[in-house]
Parts: C-alpha cells; structure tokens; sequence
C-alpha cells in the first residue's frame, strides 16, 4: 500500500510503498476514505523540540485523524462489521493500569498514541483495536468524520470533567485560532457563553474565528495591543470564567491567567516548545485558579457529546467552513506548507494516491 512514512530523525516524510496491516483477532482493518492534518502531523512533519523528544519509533506512518470504512475484523470483534464507518479513538490503552481502573483511560499510563507511537493513518489502511474505532453514521462527510478527534480535543478543554460547571452565561477566552481553538469557540457559542473572546496573530484565523462566533477576536502583535486590559473592561473588571489555552504561546498562557477571573478555570492543551516562565503566585495561587491539564478526550463520555454535537446540521455548516483546503493524500508536503505558511486553517486529505 502507499503511505507516509517518518523515515529519519529530520524534517519531512517520505511516500513508500510498504507492506498492508493485518488485523489481530482483536482488532479492525480500516480502509482510510479521509483524514486530516493536526498540529501533531505538523511538529513532527518539521521535527521540532516536541516531536525530538516524544517520537520514539522511527520509521513511522503517522497521522491519526481518521475517517474510513471496515475491511476486516479480527475473530473476536463482536461490535464491528465489515463496511462499517469508523473514526478513530487515538489513545489505544492497556485497560489495567491504575488510570484506565479508575476512569480515566484517556490518560493511561502505557498509553500508544495512533500516528505518533505506532503506525498512523496518513496510508491506504490502517488497524485499530475494537475499541478504538468509534462507529459513524454513513451519512456524515468524511472530512468532518475525521475532525470528530480534534473536535473532541475542543469539548474536553471546555467541559474536562463529568461534573463540570456548565458555559451557559459564561465568558469564556480562546487563546490560539488553530482548528482546535476555532472548534472550541463554536462550542462555546452553542453551549450558552455569554461572550467569547479569542487571541490570534494570523489574519486568515481571525476572521474565522469570526466566522464561528468569536464576540471579541483580538490581536497582540498589534501595536498598542492591551488584550488582557481589553478583556477586564468587556466583563466590568471580572475577567473571564474560563480560559483554554490551544497556542502552546508563551504569550498565550500569560494572557489566560491575567484575564481570568479569581476561582476561574482554565484548560491547557497548546503544545510547548520547551520550558516557559510562569508567576505561579500571581496567575495560580493567588487567584484560587483551577488548571486542566488537557490530553486527549474523556474514553468514551467526550465521544457522545461530539455525536450530539455532529447531529445538528447547523454546527457541520460551520464546523465545515474550518476546511480551507481540501487535497488528495499524495500532497502531504503541500498541505504541511499551507500549514507552515499560516495560509490554511484545517487541510482535509482525500484518499487519492
């Protein structure tokens, strides 16, 4: 079969013919119809500190947002069949260490990440264990079905836990425009905020983030930009309830905590490259601050919420307007330079080799 492979501890990737995957008894063999590029594809696309330090296994497939269809299943599959339509799950758990026996497989200590500790979706096929292939409805465009993992990503940072406080009435602050912080603005939106404020840089995303529902985008690189004093005169002084910060910035999380408001909680999801400065005192200690750390999505409680999400045709509108691009897989490296450039939001990828 084609794929991309990581074939070197440097930059880009390669487009192999390699040998097709087999489904274990357990598991499933996925014919990819669709998937899309996410900030991880690019770290490791350009190899960065990040990807330097976490990429342990080389040569590699990667990419892990997925849409396909079931070609095979394993003898001990019971909830899958052959053609059905299928996302992916992209922690693949152990299910016995302590995380996993208390509810939180989302952070499994032996946790295998799809495309990033084995081998991804960026190919003609791809296996996934039982579990780990969320059933889709046919009907659902293949790019939205494969951006159902970053969408998750967008829910959880909003509601990271069961008992969460709600947004309805909220003011909420994205820091980061990417896909995932434009998701998590039209989340927001639709699940009540009062007002949500957004931060980025580059203007293809500003106006997206428009586009999604954004009350208040504002730029930092802009002279005079006080984005924090900004935010406090928009809530009478208060700040906002609730931060996610999806930059991986530095400049980003500094502006999450000052805008906040005291007993306010903010989400971590955003990357960083590196070690970064932090006044614990003043943004965490002192303002009673509540912090989420933001890995994956809750396995399987984030996955309902996105169906529900999903099943509202006026949230795939938007949702769909993210899709700046839409190209055949074999132009993995132009997408990554649309992705590098700032020129596009999400690059959908067909699977046309």
């Amino acid at each position: 079969m084609q794929a991309f492979v990581k074939t070197d501890r440097a930059p880009a990737g390669q487009l192999l013919s390699v040998p097709e995957p087999r489904a274990k008894d357990d598991e499933v063999r996925v014919a990819v119809k669709a998937s899309s590029i996410c900030g991880t594809d690019l770290h490791i696309w350009e190899w960065n500190e990040w990807a330097r330090s976490r990429v342990k296994r080389i040569p590699m497939i990667f990419g892990h947002e997925l849409s396909g269809e079931v070609v095979d299943v394993g003898s001990r599959v019971r909830s899958l069949r052959v053609g059905d339509h299928v996302s992916a799950e992209t922690h693949i758990v152990d299910g016995t260490c302590y995380p996993c026996r208390t509810g939180r497989m989302h952070i499994c200590e032996h946790v295998e990440v799809l495309g990033v500790d084995r081998d991804g979706v960026f190919a003609e096929y791809v296996v996934l264990p039982e579990m780990n292939a969320w059933k889709n409805d046919p009907g659902l465009d293949p790019a939205l079905a494969s951006m159902q993992e970053p969408l998750g990503n967008a829910v959880h940072s909003l509601l990271p836990e069961d008992n969460i406080e709600d947004l309805a009435g909220k003011n909420v602050l994205v820091t980061g425009c990417g896909p995932i912080g434009l998701l998590a603005i039209a989340v927001a939106k639709l699940l009540g905020a009062r007002q949500v404020f957004a931060s980025e840089v580059n203007p293809l995303r500003i106006g997206l983030a428009r586009k999604m529902g954004a009350d208040l985008v504002l730029n930092p690189a802009e002279p005079e930009a006080r984005p924090a004093r900004t935010i406090l005169d928009a809530t009478d002084g208060n700040g906002v309830d609730v931060a996610v910060e999806m930059s991986g910035n530095p400049g980003g999380l500094k502006l999450a905590f000052e805008a906040l408001a005291p007993g306010g909680r903010v989400s971590l999801l955003g990357i960083f490259d590196g070690e970064i400065p932090l006044n614990v005192d003043d943004a965490i200690i002192f303002k009673a601050a509540r912090v989420h750390g933001i890995y994956g999505r809750r396995m399987f409680e984030t996955w309902f919420q996105v169906k529900g999400l999903l099943g509202q045709a006026a949230f795939r509108e938007k949702m769909a307007q993210i899709i700046t691009h839409r190209l055949p897989m074999r132009e993995i490296p132009r997408a990554m330079d649309l992705m590098r450039s700032g020129e596009a939001a999400k690059v959908s990828l067909e699977a046309r080799w």
